[in-house]
């Protein structure tokens, strides 16, 4: 018999089952990297909650633990006011994107009765390959009097060219016997988008959501061409000029005479508050993210 076909009849040699020691050596593998990327979130949490004395000693890891530095972040309102005015333009960009991209991906699914569309599909495509730069980016929003204001965060990337042909993909895909059906019944496009399309789309409009979501939390390049205004910055740009920069944060300091938290501690308490919230949210929309990207970014 040949090896040709002793391969065929025992199956392909990657599709034995692997050795003991290979997979002691995946498992070590796995866990070198799982502790080489939780153990610096752990640390960053674990120190913004250091009590003084084992923050200025700079222990490896610390035994003992204080609110001090919380406190102190949450007295001064500098980091407060940036986490409210993350939220803002998270909460805010991301329900007006949702909507607006899944309303221009419903348009472009109906290229027969959208007079334009495919040129419209063309011109969004391209956005993906050509941009006009930081200049006239600049420049745009100083003529459109969007300077000093949190809507130069919001409306300059209110729809995304990836997340809209990922939904338009994943409209694609429904069954067009149901839309057909509904508008027999006298349904008119309106309804069938707000009453058939929308929830049915709920997996792949979760997943967008998330990224508009991140994208919106994480604003910070823009946010230091477009405002100079401290009381604006969102919680990025807080985190950068307190953290990176080395600037004293304002006003974080105990009640009474009690003497101020350590720097690290402070820092690592806005590193914690500016990366822990949207991390919370990821858990609630994990199992859309099979239907929902791979559906939309597949199929069409």
């Amino acid at each position: 018999m040949t090896a040709l076909a002793q391969q065929r009849r025992h199956g392909a040699p990657w599709m034995s089952p692997p050795s003991p020691w290979v997979r002691a050596v995946k498992a070590l593998v796995i866990a070198l990297i799982v502790i080489t990327m939780l153990y610096p979130l752990v640390y960053v949490i674990a120190m913004s909650f250091a009590s003084p004395a084992q923050a200025r000693a700079g222990v490896f890891f610390p035994t003992e633990f204080s609110l001090d530095a919380y406190r102190a972040i949450f007295n001064g309102g500098t980091v407060t006011q940036g986490l409210q005015n993350s939220l803002f333009i998270t909460v805010v960009g991301t329900v007006l994107s949702l909507t607006a991209t899944s309303m221009l991906a419903w348009g472009l699914v109906r290229t027969r009765q959208v007079p334009g569309a495919k040129v419209v599909l063309v011109m969004i495509l391209a956005t993906m390959f050509f941009s006009a730069g930081i200049i006239p980016n600049f420049m745009l929003i100083k003529y459109l009097g969007l300077l000093d204001s949190t809507w130069s965060l919001i409306i300059p990337g209110l729809i995304s060219a990836f997340n809209m042909i990922v939904i338009r993909n994943f409209f694609q895909g429904l069954p067009e016997e149901l839309i057909e059906a509904a508008r027999i019944d006298g349904a008119g496009e309106w309804r069938i988008f707000l009453q058939i399309v929308l929830p049915l789309s709920k997996p792949v409009l979760a997943v967008m959501g998330l990224f508009y979501a991140v994208g919106y939390w994480n604003t910070y390049f823009n946010a230091l061409l477009y405002i100079n205004d401290s009381e604006k910055w969102p919680i990025q740009v807080v985190l950068q000029q307190y953290v990176l920069a080395g600037v004293q944060i304002p006003g974080a300091t105990l009640p009474g005479d009690a003497p101020p938290p350590p720097g690290v501690t402070l820092q690592m308490a806005v590193i914690v508050l500016a990366t822990v919230p949207i991390l919370v949210v990821y858990p609630f929309l994990q199992r859309y993210f099979t239907s929902g990207v791979l559906t939309g970014a597949i199929k069409g």
